[in-house]
């Protein structure tokens, strides 16, 4: 791969070989997935394939964005947000951190920073795509809570950023730098219960 910022070419097979494209890579991973595989999960051609996507990165961030908006979709249609703060923040603390420590998730991360000094265009779609969605529906459903006097917030997109970053302590980093490699429920359970009574200590009424 050159140093120009690569081309992805949209056409009538473009869902077609993202499709098979997630198939493979939700199975075996960024680095394990073959481009024969997607090709033949996909049912097209390598030349098909390589005429959309030059590079497997460029296919697997493609792939990561849909995923991530999906997910963003899917805890958005599951959370109940007239719920009260504390059932809100458990729901969405767990779908967002279940997702960041899947292997899927991790792996997302590792290729955004890997390739950001080249192609930083690749974490920005990312961001856009998860990070951002997820920030500004929580900072959307704090505005409503506050509406309902349910809390107490004077800056709702940092107090969202925080949420989330109390729902990665001590996992996220131990994950990242090979500590341990193994994310059980009830390790997801301690730390975002922990997240929730650390947020509404500090914004609940």
């Amino acid at each position: 791969m050159n140093d120009a910022s690569p081309i992805v070419r949209k056409g009538r097979k473009f869902d077609q070989v993202l499709e098979g494209a997630r198939v493979v890579f939700m199975a075996d991973g960024f680095e394990g997935a073959s481009v024969d595989d997607i090709a033949k999960q996909a049912e097209v051609s390598k030349a098909t394939l390589y005429s959309y996507f030059p590079d497997k990165r460029l296919l697997f961030m493609e792939v990561a964005n849909q995923e991530c908006a999906r997910q963003s979709q899917a805890a958005i249609d599951t959370i109940d947000m007239a719920a009260r703060p504390r059932d809100v923040l458990g729901q969405a603390g767990r779908h967002f951190l279940r997702f960041i420590t899947s292997q899927f998730g991790q792996q997302v991360f590792r290729i955004c920073v890997a390739e950001s000094d080249r192609f930083p265009e690749i974490g920005r779609a990312f961001y856009q795509s998860g990070p951002a969605r997820m920030r500004a529906e929580m900072a959307g459903y704090f505005t409503e809570a506050m509406a309902r006097d349910e809390l107490r917030i004077d800056d709702v997109a940092l107090a969202a950023d925080q949420f989330g970053e109390l729902c990665k302590a001590d996992i996220w980093p131990r994950l990242m730098f090979g500590v341990i490699d193994i994310v059980s429920e009830a390790d997801i359970d301690r730390v975002v219960d922990g997240a929730v009574d650390t947020f509404l200590a500090r914004y609940g009424v």
